[in-house]
């Protein structure tokens, strides 16, 4: 995860050095030629504020879902990524451009806050209350619509594509750390 930041930053860099030449890298809405850019404006913010916002969150649930497995991981966060993308592409107001790591963190919150639930692990259900408090309340004002600036709709779609990920990569619980029904 740390690399992965390291990346989104030195993205930024490179961005600023070439007059935010990469900001062509979001996502515009509606429009066929923009499909390309579904993945990469995952990797690309506007402005250094706008990748710290992401950092801390991005580290932190990053670390805690790929302590499911690396596969698993770039599985989930490969679903996130496409899926708030071409959501973002369907559903964004029309002449926006939409970029940023925010998408895969709301999915990431999603994943683990459902995963252990949908699992029945004991340990996975104390992420997911510890990582609700912390994070809950952001991620509740992150997806009001009517913030200047901040692309509800590419919060909500993470949000919904991290949820839909704990069941579609969800692990069969072990017998001894299954909860009970």
């Amino acid at each position: 995860m740390v690399a992965w930041v390291a990346l989104l930053w030195l993205l930024e860099v490179v961005d600023v050095a070439s007059g935010h030449a990469l900001d062509d890298f979001g996502v515009m809405p509606r429009t066929t030629s923009e499909l390309v850019d579904v993945v990469p404006s995952a990797f690309i913010h506007f402005g250094f504020a706008h990748v710290a916002a992401n950092s801390v969150p991005l580290l932190v649930l990053g670390f805690l879902a790929a302590l499911g497995g690396l596969r698993r991981f770039a599985a989930v966060c490969a679903l996130i990524i496409v899926c708030d993308g071409l959501g973002v592409w369907l559903i964004a107001p029309a002449h926006t451009n939409t970029a940023g790591a925010s998408g895969l963190v709301f999915g990431l919150f999603g994943f683990l806050l459902c995963s252990g639930f949908v699992e029945r692990r004991p340990v996975g259900v104390v992420v997911a209350v510890l990582v609700g408090a912390v994070w809950g309340g952001s991620i509740l004002a992150g997806i009001a619509p009517g913030q200047t600036g901040v692309s509800w709709q590419g919060h909500l779609i993470g949000l919904l594509a991290g949820v839909a990920a704990a069941f579609l990569f969800r692990r069969n619980p072990d017998r001894r750390g299954a909860l009970t029904a």
